[in-house]
């Protein structure tokens, strides 16, 4: 089965074509104008899309050799995430598939995110699914691929959302992950004390905006001088890190207690590049004996060849409807 798929529910304008299970050409246009906003500006967002898909797609088919009449399904992410930008993806990719006389299936984002670990593992169930993008922190249980079960979630602030934020605050650039990763590799991770709001609860739920008012004052009390800004990126990652790791250790104590015993854990979204965390869960869990999991690189972040194979995965389970609406707060 020939699969194109589209992304588009934020920044990034991305496109895949894919075979059965393989990644005949994915492409990813990562919009830099909203740097010089520091956050992603919703309009702008919109129009890039609209100005970079169809190109991309024209060169896609060319590069290829593709014609669009072999191409048997066309899908695109639905929701959630900006309306805007889902609208410009999802209209797009629906015409293609009306022009061609194809099914349209409608995918949901973070449901890519979910799946995107089985595209290059063999899954071993139940499994947690840790989900930690720049708009969700989520955790799920899978007890199987078609038995998802969304168990907690950030109550406020999401982690990528808190990254870019705490980068604004101390004068580091947007998207805020990578700069305060590597700025932290430089500092002292012991010198603040942040708190954690949420961590010592037995549940999966987050809260990550409190932290952000915590180094708010931080930046008022001490001079923002390169040392403040390694120091403190340092600190607010290992916080991070060790959030994640608590909660996710209390909440797997929790499902333990309910007779359920987790074989596996998935880290997906964006903010699964960060070695540090990654490094830290990986070295935690691994005395526990529960296997981490990761996607291909080229699938942490909002990308469309987890669109794709999400296709694939739920192809015959969801009907072709090209009058799907497009959803900001589609839920799994």
């Amino acid at each position: 089965m020939l699969v194109f798929a589209t992304e588009t529910s934020c920044d990034e304008t991305s496109i895949c074509l894919m075979e059965n299970s393989s990644i005949v050409e994915h492409i990813t246009f990562s919009q830099e104008i909203h740097k010089i906003h520091g956050g992603v500006v919703p309009e702008l967002a919109s129009r890039s899309h609209l100005e970079k898909i169809q190109i991309m797609t024209n060169e896609l088919f060319a590069r290829k050799n593709i014609d669009p009449n072999e191409i048997d399904v066309f899908s695109a992410t639905c929701g959630p995430g900006l309306i805007g930008s889902l609208l410009v993806g999802s209209t797009f990719t629906k015409s293609l598939a009306i022009s061609f006389q194809k099914p349209f299936i409608p995918i949901n984002h973070l449901e890519g995110h979910i799946l995107s670990t089985s595209f290059n593992n063999d899954i071993k169930f139940p499994s947690v699914v840790l989900l930690l993008t720049g708009g969700h922190t989520q955790v799920y249980l899978m007890k199987d691929e078609c038995n998802i079960e969304l168990l907690g979630q950030s109550v406020d602030d999401a982690i990528g959302e808190a990254f870019d934020k705490t980068a604004k605050l101390i004068g580091l650039s947007y998207p805020g992950g990578a700069e305060i990763e590597r700025e932290a590799m430089r500092g002292d991770e012991n010198r603040f004390i942040i708190p954690k709001p949420l961590a010592k609860e037995k549940n999966f739920n987050f809260s990550f905006s409190g932290i952000k008012t915590h180094i708010n004052i931080l930046t008022k009390k001490n001079k923002i001088d390169k040392k403040f800004i390694q120091d403190l990126s340092a600190s607010f990652q290992k916080n991070i890190t060790e959030i994640l790791i608590e909660k996710l250790d209390r909440g797997l104590e929790r499902l333990n207690h309910d007779n359920i015993k987790v074989k596996s854990i998935s880290v997906v979204g964006g903010v699964s590049n960060n070695k540090f965390i990654r490094k830290n869960l990986e070295n935690f869990f691994s005395k526990k004996n529960i296997k981490i999991y990761y996607p291909l690189k080229e699938m942490m972040g909002d990308n469309a060849a987890m669109i794709a194979w999400a296709c694939i995965k739920n192809y015959g389970k969801i009907n072709s409807d090209l009058f799907f609406n497009p959803k900001p707060r589609l839920s799994v």
